[in-house]
């Protein structure tokens, strides 16, 4: 399965609208937990090996394998910012 990197989202601004409502009221860890629960529950259902190490390199920003790139940078976390409102 090839990666879909094109605007394929219908309703985008709803479901950004409903990501964001479902992180209101949790922790910053709570946050955390959720936005990994849901990588795992969107990568089961992709289930392509390929696609989704072609996504982690996409989301880190490099075309760099990440085996090496894991011994040369830190993991700097992103506080969401309604977790700054609160």
């Amino acid at each position: 399965m090839m990666l879909n990197t094109q605007p394929h989202l219908q309703a985008c601004d709803d479901f950004y609208e409903a990501l964001i409502a479902a992180h209101q009221g949790l922790s910053t860890p709570e946050s955390h937990a959720m936005n990994a629960r849901l990588v795992l529950l969107l990568a089961n259902h992709i289930g392509d090996q390929a696609t989704l190490l072609h996504a982690l390199q996409l989301a880190r920003g490099a075309a760099m394998p990440l085996a090496d790139r894991r011994a040369t940078q830190a993991i700097t976390p992103v506080v969401p910012t309604h977790a700054l409102a609160a």
